[in-house]
């Protein structure tokens, strides 16, 4: 039933202001609506983004959203790190890293945070 239905991502944030500075300008999103002070809607691919205020920002300890950047990881890597992300590095025993990119065999990844502490991903 849901299969062919796209889906979003809601990420909470206590500051939508600065969540909108970072998403916009540090990952690059588009502003593709808003609801006053409460919600902003990124377009991220054919994917929506909806950052929302809330009193439960950064409260998940999982992953909130996954970029596929395919073979342009390290060079996507580089240049979130020249806009000032700083990358998460995790006791993952199956994965070796290099670097700011943890590595298995057929997959490539790095964790980064928002400014609320929403933890955001990108694979290749």
């Amino acid at each position: 039933m849901l299969g062919e239905k796209d889906a979003a991502a809601n990420i909470a944030v206590r500051n939508l202001e600065a969540a909108k500075k970072f998403y916009q300008e540090i990952l690059g999103l588009t502003q593709v609506g808003s609801e006053g002070n409460e919600l902003i809607v990124f377009k991220s691919g054919n994917s929506t983004i909806n950052v929302y205020h809330s009193q439960y920002a950064g409260t998940n300890q999982a992953t909130a959203v996954t970029w596929t950047v395919g073979e342009d990881m390290e060079d996507v890597v580089q240049a979130l790190k020249t806009k000032g992300i700083t990358f998460e590095h995790y006791d993952m025993p199956d994965m070796k890293r290099d670097g700011d990119i943890y590595v298995t065999d057929d997959m490539k990844v790095a964790w980064f945070k928002d400014p609320d502490g929403n933890i955001l991903n990108i694979v290749g």
